[in-house]
């Protein structure tokens, strides 16, 4: 009998690309990716080639070196291409250094996220998340003020008229677009539908976690501009989706909303762009945080 047909490698590439872009969300689904596509053409379209080209380079390099086909698949060896690959389109207009730089950091996302994973399965060691793209994000940024490398114009961000309902949805929409650099509420309602397409709990936690993140923002004081651009939002809205995976207490997500908005400051007066390190950081303290309480009490458990 002869053996089943499989599905093609270019159905397969695509797949895993486009998990890939849900990953940024934590999400393997590939429709919940395709509609993070889209939200990026409705957002900002100039950023799509980018983000495409980061997303193949990382699966790419993944697969030449042989990592585990079945993390492939599900989009693990993409999201992180993805995300320099915006970030990149984003600071620096395209001329030839930018699919280079892309290419580049993209590869390498993936060359330092395989030895971490390989540590989190054999070794118990803490989820990377986004720390690839952060860490080679910082670098970047850095190359490109020391190279006094010309910039892409910037977008302009919403000013702060009075605030209503309306105004209050729109920072919403645009705290979750943030997480992939995108100012738009249209763009932030497609990746809320991709979300409720993946799973609908999901999509109840990042509505919460960038409404916490606009509202904890404009009870501290912090600028107004900044909370209806969502930029207070997104960080919640990834610590929101990442903790309630885990934890079924919705005290435990609501501590990393809370968190991941209290750490992001520190990076501004650090002089650092805070791009997605405070949602790993309070990911990071909570677990560290359930894992020692745990402990303590296994240990002051007495044994008969």
């Amino acid at each position: 009998m002869p053996p089943l047909p499989t599905s093609h490698p270019a159905r397969q590439s695509l797949r895993a690309l486009l998990c890939g872009f849900a990953q940024i969300f934590l999400q393997q689904s590939p429709g919940c990716g395709l509609l993070v596509l889209i939200a990026i053409l409705i957002g900002a379209p100039d950023l799509l080639p980018g983000a495409l080209l980061g997303g193949l380079t990382s699966m790419l390099i993944a697969q030449h070196r042989g990592y585990p086909p079945a993390d492939i698949a599900i989009g693990l060896y993409g999201y992180n291409g993805i995300l320099l690959g915006l970030l990149l389109s984003l600071k620096l207009p395209w001329t030839p250094l930018l699919p280079v730089l892309i290419i580049t950091s993209a590869a390498l996302s993936s060359l330092l996220l395989a030895p971490w994973m390989r540590s989190m399965r054999k070794h118990g060691w803490l989820p990377a998340f986004t720390f690839p793209f952060v860490l080679l994000g910082w670098l970047l940024l850095a190359l490109v003020t020391q190279l006094q490398l010309p910039l892409a114009a910037p977008t302009s961000s919403p000013s702060a008229p009075e605030l209503n309902f309306l105004q209050l949805m729109l920072a919403v929409l645009r705290g979750l677009g943030q997480v992939i650099f995108l100012d738009s509420p249209l763009a932030g309602l497609c990746l809320l539908i991709g979300l409720r397409l993946a799973d609908g709990r999901t999509a109840l936690w990042a509505l919460l976690g960038s409404s916490g993140g606009f509202a904890l923002a404009i009870f501290s004081g912090w600028p107004g501009e900044g909370a209806l651009a969502g930029l207070y939002g997104y960080n919640a809205t990834l610590a929101a989706i990442a903790l309630a995976q885990v934890h079924r207490s919705p005290l435990i997500p609501a501590l990393g909303i809370l968190l991941a908005l209290l750490l992001q400051p520190g990076f501004n007066a650090l002089g650092l762009p805070a791009l997605t390190m405070p949602f790993i950081l309070a990911c990071w303290l909570i677990r560290a945080g359930t894992q020692s309480w745990q402990k303590a009490v296994k240990d002051s458990t007495p044994r008969v």
